[in-house]
């Protein structure tokens, strides 16, 4: 199978062997190639679903490279890799189509982990476009099924609820898909959805809150920074002090987001948390300024989780977060102004299995 296939397309021969020893002991079939010419003809002789590219090589512009892969399949997976001054080529790249991005050193844990998520995009890209292709052609069906057999009316009521549970399912995993690549367009950021998510779960978990509303709130945190797609890069990875215009632009992602999904009416309580998780207990917060228990308490339980997560993590104006300590004790500190004080008491019952 082609997600089992992997190609190495890089000058360098240990990260070849790296790359090639980490993916080989779980299974993959990886070749390797020192020169870009070499690699093209293994790309086509082996059509591999993984392809690492490093931008560095020497005989073919990597612009060349990747137009010249998507063009052979669109579908197959690319990780550039590169040395953090080459980060600007990165972004450039990605924008031609690369599913990722390693900086070198390489780490064999984050190649292997690059390389999952990659081919776990790769899938879910291929599904997709089947899904959808299969939904037309399901529509057709049930048209002439209610113009010709009448008495298969409550057969074709299920069939229509099952498309409708399955496009639900479509549009959320394309919806997480945009927000997990906004993540990805800084570095620092590149896992921040998914830590607010299990933050939240803990802290729901230990205040006891229904399932259902849990599930919403885990899709809220997922899709909460989804509104940041209208902020420009040169805001967001801004090394220093926002300006006032810079900082009002970041403010409205929450209501942005809320109003990407709103067209998604059975999201309900999740669009309610995303464009609320920026208020604040004591009512200074955005985008409405609501106050108390006037907010979702999803979006109470993902302001605490949303800003320990920002507060331990590196940013583009902080190279180390803070300690986890003193990130608690400010979490602490602004209980009952900022943070709803019954969220920060289960936060710091459960802190310790974040």
């Amino acid at each position: 199978m082609e997600d089992e296939k992997v190609l190495v397309i890089d000058n360098d021969e240990a990260v070849c062997a790296l790359i090639k020893n980490v993916l080989s002991t779980r299974g993959f079939i990886v070749h390797v190639a020192q020169t870009a010419k070499v690699g093209l003809h293994l790309c086509d002789e082996h059509r591999c679903g993984l392809i690492f590219i490093d931008l560095n090589i020497r005989d073919f512009d990597p612009y060349y490279i990747v137009r010249e892969i998507k063009g052979r399949s669109e579908a197959t997976a690319i990780i550039l890799l590169s040395y953090p001054d080459g980060a600007n080529l990165v972004q450039e790249s990605l924008n031609l189509g690369a599913a990722d991005y390693l900086y070198k050193p390489l780490k064999p844990e984050e190649v292997f982990f690059k390389a999952r998520h990659a081919l776990e995009l790769r899938r879910f890209l291929s599904n997709n476009s089947k899904a959808l292709k299969g939904v037309e052609e399901r529509n057709l069906s049930l048209q002439k099924q209610n113009l010709l057999l009448g008495r298969r009316i409550e057969e074709s009521t299920k069939n229509l609820s099952k498309l409708y549970e399955d496009l639900r399912e479509t549009y959320m995993r394309t919806i997480k898909a945009l927000a997990h690549a906004i993540d990805a367009r800084e570095h620092h950021t590149y896992s921040h959805s998914d830590n607010v998510t299990r933050y939240a779960e803990l802290i729901a978990r230990q205040m006891n809150v229904e399932m259902s509303y849990i599930e919403n709130m885990k899709d809220a945190c997922q899709l909460h920074d989804l509104g940041k797609i209208g902020v420009q890069d040169s805001v967001l990875s801004k090394p220093g002090t926002l300006t006032h215009e810079e900082y009002d632009a970041i403010k409205l992602h929450s209501e942005k987001g809320a109003q990407i999904l709103e067209p998604l009416n059975f999201l309900g309580n999740v669009i309610d948390i995303v464009k609320h998780h920026h208020e604040r207990w004591d009512g200074k917060g955005y985008p409405d300024g609501l106050k108390g228990d006037g907010i979702p308490l999803g979006a109470r339980i993902m302001s605490v989780a949303d800003s320990f997560d920002a507060m331990v993590s590196p940013r583009p104006y902080r190279k180390v977060g803070l300690a986890r300590q003193e990130a608690i004790e400010e979490i602490k500190r602004n209980s009952g102004t900022q943070f709803d004080s019954k969220v920060v008491e289960a936060f710091l019952k459960v802190v310790d299995q974040f």
